[in-house]
């Protein structure tokens, strides 16, 4: 059985005899680069930008319409021939430029991934922030007792303040 394209990203194949291979191949490359880059836009746009620069991407949210109507889900790239789409494939890791994350498609959809600027995120919610001031060394009390439950408290107190345990 001979396929005209690659199993994984439908890349296109040259075959023997093939007239005007170039065009094949440089279909081929643009799809190469706007997979390699690892990097889109935004994935909250419907509407495709009014002048895009070439080699920028987006995740085609939902709701698209214009050029991008029923590409959904998909990453759109803006070439010197117009919109190229790939369809993702489970693993697709792309860093959102306007969310200041990176999301992973995991075979049905896009989700947000755990780490993003402004710390580690758990199911939408942020488990771990940026870096708190250090938790004073315990000092004074009449005894060892006294001192351990200051710093517990005050360990408890960090963790709760940050949302990384229940209060």
């Amino acid at each position: 059985m001979t396929m005209d394209s690659t199993f994984r990203w439908a890349l296109p194949q040259l075959f023997a005899g093939q007239a005007q291979k170039e065009i094949f191949h440089n279909e081929a490359l643009a799809r190469v680069d706007m997979l390699l880059h690892g990097a889109v836009e935004s994935a909250d746009e419907h509407v495709p930008p009014a002048s895009p620069a070439v080699g920028a991407c987006w995740i085609v949210a939902a709701g698209a319409s214009g050029a991008w109507d029923g590409r959904a889900g998909a990453l759109a790239c803006w070439t010197e021939g117009g919109w190229r789409f790939a369809d993702p494939r489970a693993g697709l890791s792309l860093w959102i430029a306007d969310r200041g994350h990176a999301m992973l498609h995991d075979g049905t959809g896009w989700r947000d991934c755990g780490v993003g600027g402004d710390g580690f995120h758990v199911g939408g919610a942020r488990v771990v922030g940026v870096r708190a001031a250090a938790i004073a060394d315990p000092s004074g009390g009449a005894t060892v007792d006294a001192e351990a439950r200051s710093a517990l408290t005050a360990i408890l107190g960090a963790l709760r303040a940050h949302g990384l345990i229940a209060a």
